[in-house]
C-alpha cells in the first residue's frame, strides 16, 4: 500500500514534505487540500511503502551462545502464524560469523537490508546473541529491535539471568529455554496486544474501576502481598500501586505471559523479574475468577497457593460478580461500552509515555472494512513509522544525540498518513498526535476528510485523557 505523509506543527512554518514512496503528497494547513507536488522526491533508501505488517512475510528468530556460536533455538512464523521452517545451519553460521567478525574489528553490526529481507543482530551480556530476519513488507529496524528486547526479557523471565550469562551446559540450557517458546512465539504471531512494540502495558478501562481498586487492596493485604492485578485476555484491568511500579520489561511480560498460557483454574508459576530480580525467582500465582478473567499475585515463598482458599476469594470478589462479568468483553474493546467515539474511527492506540500504559482497540465500527486483523497491522506499522521517524525518543529510551536535541522544537506534534488518494473514498487515513505525555494514533475510514484529521484527533485525545 502506498502512502503519503502529511505534517503539521504548532507555531512553526510548515514545509510540505516529500512522500516517502515518491507518490504525490498533500499538506494540511487547516484549509482545503493543496495541489499535488509536481516533482515528488524519495526518502532514504528509495522510499517507504507502508505495507500491512505480517502479510505473507516470514520471520526467523535465532538464539545463539555468543562465545561458541552454538544455536540454542530457532523460532519462525509465516504470515503471523507459527511455522516449522528452519534455516540451514550454514546460513545461521554465516549470520553469526559476520557479526563476530565485526566485533573482532571493534565494529558493531546492528542491522542490514537486502532486497527483500531485514536482519537485526543484538548481543546481551556478551553471552547471548539474538538474530531476527524478516521478509515482511517494509519492516523497520525499530520493530525488530524491540522484538529482540522482548525475546531476551522473556528468556530471563522464565530461565533467569544467571543461566543465560554463565552457560555451563548448553544442552541443559536448550531444554530450559523450551519453557519460553510459547511466550516467544506469541511475539512472532499476530497478537491482539501491542505492548511488545510500544513497551507499554496493555490496559482496559473497566466501568467500575474504583470498586476493583478497593477489592484489590483488601485482597492483597489478606494474601500478604503488595503485587496484585486483575487481567483479562492479557490486558490489565486494575492493579495495586506496587504492581504498577514494576519495571520494564516485566510490567509488560507478566500480563502477556498470563494471556499466552492455556486456561487453568489456578497456577503457581516461578518467574524472574528481568529488571527487578533477574537472578532470584518469584512466584506468579493466578486464580481464574471467570473464564478469561484472572487474578494475579506476585509473591515470594508465601503465601502457599492452598492458602488462597475459596472463602477468601468469595469474600472480596463475590460482591463484584456483575462488574467482573462486565469486564469480559473489554479484552478486544478496551473502552467501556457506550464510550462516545466518532463514527469514522476504525481503531485507536493511546499511549501514556510516562506511566508506560496503553489502550489499543480496533473494535469501533466493526462492520466496516478493513478487517480487525488488517486494522491491527496498519496501526502497528503506523506506530513503528511515526516512532522511528517523526516523534522524539520516548522516555526511557537511549539518550538522544546532541544534534537531535537541537532540533527538538522542530519535531512535528502531529503527522498524517493518507493512502488510496487516487480514488476518492478509498484507502484509509491515519493520524498521530502527541500532547504532553500522551500520544494518540487513529485509524480512520476513507470518508474522513483530510483537512479535519487533526481536529478529530485533538477532540478524541481530550475525551480519552480522563481514562489514561
Amino acid at each position: 500500500m502506498k502512502a503519503g505523509i502529511l505534517f503539521s506543527s504548532n507555531q512553526l512554518p510548515i514545509t510540505p514534505p516529500a512522500a516517502l514512496d515518491g507518490s504525490p503528497t498533500y499538506c494540511d494547513y487547516g484549509h482545503a487540500p493543496k495541489p499535488a507536488l509536481t516533482e515528488p522526491t524519495r526518502g532514504l533508501g528509495g522510499g517507504f511503502e507502508m505495507g500491512e505488517e505480517g502479510t505473507e512475510g516470514t520471520v526467523h528468530l535465532l538464539c545463539l551462545a555468543a562465545s561458541s556460536g552454538v544455536p540454542l533455538f530457532c523460532r519462525s512464523s509465516r504470515g503471523g502464524t507459527p511455522a516449522r521452517q528452519q534455516l540451514p545451519f550454514s546460513v545461521i553460521g554465516s549470520l553469526n560469523g559476520v557479526h563476530m567478525f565485526g566485533q573482532n574489528l571493534e565494529v558493531q553490526l546492528s542491522s542490514a537490508r537486502t532486497k527483500d529481507t531485514t536482519v537485526v543482530w543484538k548481543s546481551f551480556h556478551d553471552s547471548i546473541t539474538l538474530i531476527v530476519l524478516s521478509s515482511e513488507e517494509d519492516t523497520l529496524e525499530l520493530k525488530l529491535e524491540r522484538l529482540l528486547q522482548m525475546v531476551f526479557g522473556a528468556m530471563v523471565l522464565l530461565v533467569g539471568l544467571e543461566e543465560l550469562t554463565n552457560i555451563r551446559n548448553v544442552e541443559r540450557l536448550k531444554k530450559e529455554l523450551k519453557a519460553s517458546y510459547r511466550l516467544i512465539d506469541s511475539f512472532l504471531g499476530d497478537s491482539e496486544l501491542i505492548g511488545d512494540l510500544t513497551q507499554c502495558v496493555d490496559c482496559v478501562i473497566p466501568p467500575e474501576g474504583s470498586f476493583f481498586q478497593e477489592a484489590l487492596s483488601g485482597f492483597a493485604e489478606a494474601a500478604d502481598t503488595a503485587f496484585v492485578s486483575l487481567i483479562v485476555s492479557g490486558r490489565v484491568v486494575a492493579a495495586t500501586e506496587s504492581w504498577w511500579r514494576l519495571g520494564t520489561p516485566e510490567a509488560v511480560l507478566l500480563p502477556w505471559l498470563v494471556g499466552s498460557l492455556p486456561p487453568q483454574a489456578a497456577r503457581d508459576y516461578p518467574v524472574y523479574l528481568p529488571h527487578g530480580s533477574p537472578t532470584v525467582p518469584h512466584r506468579l500465582l493466578t486464580l481464574t475468577l471467570l473464564p478469561g478473567l484472572e487474578l494475579c499475585l506476585l509473591c515470594g515463598p508465601r503465601p502457599p497457593l492452598s492458602q488462597l482458599e475459596p472463602q477468601l476469594l468469595e469474600r472480596w470478589w463475590q460482591p463484584l460478580l456483575d462488574p467482573l462479568r462486565a469486564c469480559l468483553p473489554l479484552g478486544p474493546r478496551a473502552l467501556p461500552a457506550g464510550f462516545p467515539l466518532h463514527t469514522d474511527i476504525l481503531g485507536l492506540l493511546l499511549l501514556h509515555l510516562e506511566l508506560k500504559r496503553c489502550l489499543f482497540t480496533v473494535e469501533p465500527s466493526g462492520d466496516k472494512e478493513p478487517s480487525p486483523e488488517q486494522r491491527r497491522r496498519l496501526l502497528r506499522s503506523f506506530y513503528t513509522l511515526v516512532t522511528a521517524m517523526h516523534f522524539p525518543p520516548e522516555p526511557g529510551q537511549q539518550e538522544e544525540k546532541a544534534e537531535d536535541a537541537a532540533h527538538q522544537a522542530q519535531v512535528p506534534r502531529a503527522c498524517y498518513l493518507v493512502s488510496g488518494t487516487e480514488e476518492p473514498g478509498t484507502g484509509s487515513r491515519l493520524v498521530a498526535l502527541q500532547l504532553g505525555p500522551r500520544r494518540l494514533l487513529l485509524l480512520l475510514s476513507a470518508q474522513s476528510p483530510t483537512h479535519g484529521l487533526r481536529g478529530l484527533a485533538t477532540h478524541t485525545l481530550h475525551a480519552l485523557t480522563p481514562l489514561l
